[in-house]
């Protein structure tokens, strides 16, 4: 295999755009297997710096820490980036046609087309004659432009542009899935906190208010724990939190239900401190204490949290002496196909699942044992570090 073609290969095979090599391998027809190599880790070095800001979505700080590198990708004197309201940045030589360069993706912009347009310059050592404007695209949408200038429009520059214009496209099309995610995922929190239970927020302040003349001190301490944890559970920052806040949390709403049930409610906590600073998602326990009290109490209800050190990961279990479930609706349940009867507390098992899956991964979801009559263990796994949560 020719050495030219060997590159285009190893581009094509780890996700690069075959013309993003054009420049390294413009002009070379007979590369030795170094430069060769050489060539490609130059080139993909280059986009792999070029794609992180572009990852951010086509704003004007991520076009002006990509665009030197694109430049270099294409080997051209300048480049400029548009989105469909203003220039974004013109990066290169020949900086007196930046005044010029939105006009330049006008047509680009309003049909989607590839334009090459010859430019008028005065100045004899200007190396921008010439601009190769392709569109950049979203979901079939033209969300801004790339212009490339030059000496002169060869075909080959034609195409790099547009190869590299479609790597841009599929890196605003992670941006769009990452914003897409994190909706997503606000939303789930935004729905745990519509679940917090009614009743619970109407039985607790009637539980303050039974204490308001026969134990006032107990009234003001009840108050005061209502007060922290609704201010947490809709608190508006952070997708997580530490292991330690979300038990701060728990420990007030079990306050809350003891105050309510007495001796009824038995809580047994076992938590290992180095587990403490263990970065969570946000209201991740909070639906499987409140289910398990919900269905815990039948008689005397006994609860068990359990949180430990596994290594890489920290393991914590939340176990009932309840009614259980039949295990097939259980699974229902968790994929979204059954919610009636639950009281909230399935879709709040449901969501909690879904939520550590995408964080983590399929091998991170909620484990639950349980049986009509058992009881409910519900475990799940947390790494102690992962490169895309922290607290």
């Amino acid at each position: 295999m020719e050495p030219v073609v060997a590159a285009l290969v190893v581009a094509a095979l780890i996700g690069v755009p075959a013309v993003v090599l054009w420049r390294v391998l413009r002009g070379r027809r007979d590369l030795g297997s170094g430069p060769a190599e050489r060539a490609t880790f130059e080139t993909l070095h280059t986009a792999s710096l070029a794609a992180p800001p572009l990852r951010a979505g086509l704003t004007q700080a991520g076009a002006l820490r990509a665009s030197r590198h694109l430049r270099e990708l294409l080997g051209s004197p300048a480049i400029a980036i548009t989105d469909r309201d203003e220039l974004l940045v013109y990066d290169g030589a020949g900086e007196h046609h930046a005044g010029e360069a939105f006009g330049h993706a006008g047509a680009t912009l309003e049909d989607g087309r590839t334009q090459v347009l010859p430019l008028d310059c005065g100045s004899p050592e200007c190396p921008v004659r010439h601009a190769v404007v392709v569109p950049l695209t979203t979901d079939d949408r033209v969300v801004g432009s790339l212009a490339v200038y030059g000496d002169h429009a060869s075909a080959g520059l034609v195409r790099a542009a547009q190869e590299v214009a479609r790597w841009v496209d599929s890196q605003l099309e992670l941006a769009e899935l990452d914003r897409s995610r994190t909706m997503l995922m606000e939303a789930e929190v935004r729905a745990l906190r519509a679940q917090i239970s009614p009743h619970f927020i109407y039985n607790s302040l009637t539980t303050i208010a039974s204490f308001v003349r026969t134990d006032p001190e107990r009234a003001r301490e009840l108050l005061l724990e209502f007060a922290d944890f609704t201010r947490y559970s809709f608190r508006r920052h952070g997708d997580f939190t530490t292991l330690a806040e979300e038990l701060r949390s728990i420990d007030r709403y079990l306050t809350l239900e003891r105050a309510r049930f007495g001796d009824q409610l038995q809580v047994t906590l076992r938590i290992a401190p180095e587990v403490l600073a263990v970065a969570v998602p946000f209201l991740c326990l909070q639906p499987l204490i409140e289910n398990a009290v919900r269905h815990g109490l039948e008689g005397v209800g006994r609860i068990t949290i359990i949180a430990e050190d596994a290594g890489a990961e920290c393991a914590i279990s939340v176990e009932d002496d309840g009614a259980g479930m039949d295990p097939e609706r259980l699974r229902r349940v968790l994929a979204g196909e059954d919610r009636s009867g639950t009281g909230g507390s399935g879709v709040g098992l449901a969501n909690v699942d879904e939520r550590l899956r995408q964080v983590y991964g399929d091998e991170y979801g909620l484990v639950v044992e349980t049986a009509p009559g058992a009881g409910t263990k519900v475990t799940l796994r947390l790494p102690k570090y992962h490169p895309a949560v922290s607290a």
